[in-house]
């Protein structure tokens, strides 16, 4: 009888991490496509541990998992991932919390340029034959010596904030956890009210988790204090923006744009209004999907279920439950 620790990899992750895993001969693994809560159901019975990255794991999958020690999370957020459960059964939950940083403060930058400069409108007016038109086109927006509030000072917020100040941004942080010092050393300013902040900024980046306090944290009231010209974006979970009174927002030029990386259910449902809102720039929650992210990914996700029975795991990366 084999005494191989087996981990399930629940959704398929970059060959690294799979080829880091091969390197470990006390390990034998199953990947997972099949994300259907009865076949997670059937499975789970005999494994030590396992990686995930976006499908639910709810109570009735986890109590199943009697060998279960470990679940690693490929990515940061774990709204997916059943806290309750997992506290109650000594299950540890782990994130690659420093693998997708650069990716995800890239991608900011780039819904925030797209929707500043007019990304499409110039796309297709040149593709149109509209070209002599560029006159008659709306003015765009520059980022120089703009406001920004980064609400969530992690490691994302972090990467944002030096990308920011290489625009010669005026950058503002959000973080009840964050002290004014760290803040300070980074070149930004600590705001302590959030309803108060965001009447100043031009820009707002999302970078909170999803929980009870953070759920349609941006809704029309917050939307409503807002500056006409304010741009909001939204890489971190869905659920935190309202996605109805966004649009209602858009709409009534109360904000000039959004982009939004992440939706309150994903895919979006077909009668989401943002789907149809031309002021809003979507991505299909794709901001950490650079190869070099996936890779860095991939092989952190695998590495903290050799660590966590190694008994070498960062706390760092431990959720803290």
């Amino acid at each position: 009888m084999s005494d191989k620790k087996k981990i399930l990899i629940i959704q398929p992750i970059h060959k690294a991490g799979i080829e880091l895993l091969d390197s470990f001969s006390d390990y034998k693994y199953e990947i997972v496509e099949d994300t259907n809560i009865e076949n997670l159901k059937s499975i789970i019975s005999d494994c030590d541990g396992l990686s995930i990255r976006t499908a639910k794991l709810p109570s009735e999958v986890i109590e199943l998992g009697k060998k279960l020690k470990v679940i690693s999370r490929h990515g940061v957020g774990y709204d997916n991932i059943d806290l309750k459960s997992s506290k109650k059964n000594n299950i540890t939950i782990t994130i690659t919390a420093t693998a997708n940083a650069v990716a995800v403060a890239e991608h900011v930058m780039f819904m925030l340029l797209s929707i500043s400069k007019g990304k499409n409108m110039y796309d297709q007016t040149v593709k149109s034959g509209k070209f002599n038109e560029r006159n008659n086109l709306p003015k765009t927006i520059e980022l120089w010596n703009k406001n920004i509030l980064i609400a969530g000072f992690g490691r994302i917020g972090q990467a944002l904030i030096k990308r920011c100040l290489g625009f010669e941004m005026k950058v503002f942080v959000y973080d009840p956890f964050v002290t004014e010092e760290k803040i300070k050393s980074l070149g930004g300013s600590k705001v302590n009210n959030l309803e108060k902040a965001v009447e100043n900024m031009d820009i707002i980046s999302l970078h909170i988790p999803l929980n009870n306090e953070t759920k349609n944290l941006i809704n029309i009231k917050l939307l409503k204090k807002m500056k006409k010209n304010c741009i909001i974006i939204n890489a971190a979970r869905g659920g935190i923006i309202n996605e109805k009174d966004l649009d209602k927002a858009l709409n009534q030029k109360l904000i000039f744009g959004a982009g939004l990386d992440v939706f309150s259910t994903e895919p979006p449902e077909g009668n989401n209004p943002l789907l149809k809102n031309d002021k809003v720039f979507l991505s299909p929650h794709t901001a950490a999907f650079t190869e070099e992210c996936m890779e860095r990914m991939g092989k952190e996700t695998i590495q903290n279920i050799i660590d966590f029975f190694d008994k070498k795991l960062e706390k760092s990366k431990i959720v803290k439950l």
